[in-house]
């Protein structure tokens, strides 16, 4: 009698529960949040990455344009300097003729001579003239060639503020992405919590009146003498009772939750730090292992959806509570049900 009201008084409201639901949905919220922050990351550094690409090639173009322009424009002012040159001997030969076609009027002894330089003086006058027009017509030439470059500058100017433009928003894309993600994954996240707490609540009304069952944190947690005996992997009578019992409450789960959240129910093993004698068992983790197997089977076999369950062992290495008492090595002997995402 004194047994039964100490555990009666170990009864008490335990608020731990709520506090690590709580806790744990703000660490997954955290989670998402850096997840899209990295996603966000890698789709701006992609972009960015393609933009300063093209942006290279057009500065590498206008480079090529620039120097091909100042060789033109170089062109240019050779040519110019050789027609100054020609209009220069242009503008003395005919000095040179008007000098000579007074000399003729005033002597006409020296008529004859004249008139055969002035002829001369023709000539060259005539073989000048034709150069300056071959120089004016490249002028001409380079001239369009300077017009169509400057087209050419215009319109990449044109095309690299168009690519400016698109780069803007593409990063407005990116972030207004982001948010909608950390909406859709926030309120993912309130639904899976919400259907965690009214599971969790279920399974203490039908298995309110067991001592070797407990809920730790966000895990519903069954003692192994519950559910095996000593050293073995085969589930007890008892045991199938009990967890025929859990398959009834995750069917109704799997009818409740929306098909678009996407959730398991983990099923772990884990042993004391007794090492396995006189069994099939290699070790504590292949125990561990096997008696998540046979649970997460059993529960398959009375009609749960296998693609909702996920059988991990862990032997001795995730204890409940430190040390070698016999109290702390049957704590730690347990089989633990999470409900998480995938």
């Amino acid at each position: 009698m004194a047994l039964s009201r100490n555990r009666r008084s170990e009864r008490t409201i335990d608020y731990w529960p709520g506090f690590v639901d709580a806790l744990s949905t703000l660490l997954l919220a955290i989670m998402f949040l850096l997840s899209v922050f990295v996603l966000a990351q890698f789709l701006l550094t992609r972009e960015i990455s393609g933009k300063d690409a093209v942006l290279d090639r057009l500065n590498s173009q206008i480079n090529e344009l620039t120097q091909m322009l100042a060789l033109e424009r170089s062109s240019s002012q050779d040519y110019q300097d050789q027609i100054a040159t020609l209009r220069a001997s242009l503008s003395a030969a005919e000095d040179e003729r008007s000098r000579l076609q007074k000399a003729l009027d005033t002597g006409s002894g020296s008529a004859a001579a004249a008139n055969a330089q002035v002829a001369d003086l023709k000539g060259a006058l005539d073989a000048q003239q034709q150069v300056s027009q071959r120089a004016q017509s490249q002028v001409e030439l380079l001239n369009q060639q300077l017009s169509a470059l400057r087209q050419q500058i215009a319109a990449l100017e044109s095309a690299l503020g168009a690519s400016e433009s698109r780069d803007k928003e593409s990063q407005t894309k990116i972030a207004d992405l982001g948010k909608r993600l950390n909406i859709a994954l926030a309120q993912r996240v309130q639904e899976l919590s919400r259907y965690r707490s009214d599971f969790f609540g279920r399974l203490r009304e039908i298995l309110a009146d067991r001592q070797n069952i407990r809920v730790v944190g966000d895990r519903f947690v069954f003692q192994s003498e519950v559910l095996f005996a000593s050293g073995s992997a085969d589930l007890q009578p008892a045991g199938q009772e009990e967890m025929a019992k859990l398959a009834d409450a995750i069917k109704e789960l799997v009818r409740e939750i929306p098909s678009d959240i996407n959730w398991i129910i983990r099923v772990d093993g884990h042993t004391d730090n007794v090492p396995v004698s006189g069994s099939r068992f290699k070790d504590n983790w292949e125990l561990a292992t096997a008696r998540a197997d046979a649970v997460v089977r059993f529960l398959i076999s009375q009609g749960v959806p296998p693609e909702r369950l996920a059988a991990t062992g862990f032997g001795q290495y995730q204890p409940l509570e430190e040390g070698d008492t016999p109290e702390a090595r049957a704590k730690n002997r347990r089989i633990e049900f999470k409900l998480t995402e995938r």
